[in-house]
Formats: structure tokens, sequence, C-alpha cells
């Protein structure tokens, strides 16, 4: 049935002239028709250069945005209209408005996991694994983060010479990730290496033997010599790393770390999509979508 499904999305794209993105917290069976797989901003770049006329973003909406203020050429379709990030959406516009009222002397910079109408207002965009080489190169001192205060607070300690103020706001996923999870994990596999995205509180990511994205807890696991590690990210990554590397052991920090908006595309959402029965255009006003843009190529300049 599941190979049924995945022949006919195989067929359909094709046909219908689609490149599939999925992000990695996808399942296997969305992962496998995908022409593209990893973290939400490395996807964005590979869909700029690809020959295909409609691009499907299987992820959540930021994700789907990203693609199109750097592909507006494309036809950019999010798997699940439902499918939102609830730290992209803890500011608005207004919000961040007078944030920069109270900070006019601070630069405005933005986590990727942000929507593109905030990204308008920002200066400098990051993501989880260029946030610490980008604020360092950054030549302004004082900085407003926005939105994840323990990602600005991983990124401060590595740049201490830089003023970063933070607001109150995350990943709800990664943030109820406690040290007694930690604790009980260690306990229970005091061999394993523990690996943590930055996401997570301070305290947690405080006891870490490798902090990094989700790219870079994949790229880290599958070149360390240790043969069994503890995932503090979305559980899906567990069964990610275990596909890849059947002769290690990979054990979930807690049972609770599942990203509920990531879950809700399936494989029977993607064929809909192709199908023309189900999903969301993104469309993007052009005036926004440069002014989304100009934080992002802040981003990728002072990224080299």
């Amino acid at each position: 049935m599941i190979t049924d499904v995945q022949q006919e999305i195989l067929r359909l794209k094709k046909e219908k002239d689609f490149c599939i993105l999925a992000h990695c917290y996808q399942t296997p069976d969305i992962l496998e028709i995908a022409d593209f797989t990893g973290d939400s901003f490395a996807l964005s770049t590979k869909a700029v250069n690809v020959p295909q006329k409609n691009v499907l973003m299987c992820g959540v909406r930021f994700m789907a945005e990203t693609v199109k203020i750097f592909s507006p050429e494309k036809r950019v379709y999010l798997s699940k209209s439902e499918a939102g990030c609830p730290m992209a959406e803890q500011l608005d516009v207004d919000m961040l408005a007078q944030l920069k009222a109270l900070y006019p002397e601070h630069t405005v910079v933005a986590y990727v996991n942000t929507t593109a109408e905030l990204k308008t207002l920002c200066d400098v965009c990051v993501t989880s694994s260029s946030a610490v080489q980008i604020l360092r190169k950054l030549p302004e001192k004082k900085v407003l983060f926005i939105p994840d205060c323990n990602l600005g607070d991983f990124v401060q300690k590595q740049v201490p010479d830089k003023e970063i103020v933070t607001v109150h706001g995350g990943c709800p996923t990664h943030a109820r990730l406690t040290v007694q999870d930690v604790e009980k994990a260690k306990k229970a596999h005091p061999d394993a290496e523990f690996l943590v995205h930055p996401e997570c509180v301070p305290e947690v990511v405080a006891l870490a033997d490798y902090a990094g994205s989700t790219t870079g807890i994949m790229n880290y696991a599958a070149k360390s010599k240790a043969r069994s590690f503890i995932i503090g990210t979305e559980n899906s990554i567990v069964q990610h790393l275990q596909l890849a590397h059947p002769d290690k052991m990979f054990y979930p920090l807690s049972k609770d770390c599942v990203c509920h908006n990531m879950k809700l595309t399936t494989l029977v959402d993607v064929l809909n999509v192709l199908k023309g029965t189900e999903g969301e255009e993104i469309l993007m006003d052009e005036e926004m979508r440069l002014k989304a843009k100009g934080c992002m190529d802040r981003m990728l300049e002072l990224g080299q």
C-alpha cells in the first residue's frame, strides 16, 4: 500500500513538474519520495536551481515562505495549510515594532524560524548552524535576537563580546526537555554521548557532548566513534539515525519531543497536493518578498 502510493507520487511529480522538498522531521515514507531532504534553509536554496516550475514543501509554513522568497518565479505549495510553527508565530509585526522602539540602537537578528512578514523588519537572518559565525562577523555590537531566547543564549555564550537582548520565546517542543530528562537518560545509557539542539533550555544544552543544528547532530553521530547516543531534538531524528547507522544505538531524550505540526503531513497529503485536491499555494506580495529577502541576503553575505 505505501509503495503503491509512493509510486503514484513519483509518477505524478514527473507529470506535473514538481520538485518535492522534505524537512528531516518528516517520516521516512515521505523522505523516500523527496527530491531533497534536510534543514529548512538548505532546502530553500536547493529549490532555486531545480528545473521544475512547481515546488512542494513538506514541512511548515515559514519553510514554504522561505522557498518562495528565493524562488519567486516558481509556484510553491505547502503540503498542509494547518502546519505552522509556534515559535515563528510568537511575535507579530506590531510586537516587533514595539521592541525595535525599545532598543533603537540594536541590530535585529532573526532566526530563520520566523514568518516572512517579521523578516521584513529585521536586519539579518541566521540559522541554528550559522548563528554563531554570523554574530561573530556582524560589525554591530548591540543585537536584538528574535524569537528564540534559548538559541540567543547559546549564541551569547559563544560570542561574549556582543550585547544580545532576547525576548521570551522559542520552540515549545525543545523547551519541554528538562535536566531531569537528561539525568534519567544518562542513567539508563551511561556510555551514550548526548547530542542536543540549541533550541533546548540552557541548562540542558550545558550537559551536552555536542550542541548544534539537526544536520549538525546527524553529521556528528555519523562521524563519532561512540556506539550509542542520546538525541535531544525531535524524535524523528532518532529513527532516521537508526536507519542510517544500524550498527549504532540511538535513544530519544524524551518520548514527548514530538513536533505535532511537522507530523500533520502524511504521504497521502503529498499525493493529494500533486492531484490538485489539497495543499496551499504560497502567495507573496513582491514588496514584502524583497524586504524579507534583505535580511536573508545579508545572512548569505556574512556566512561566506
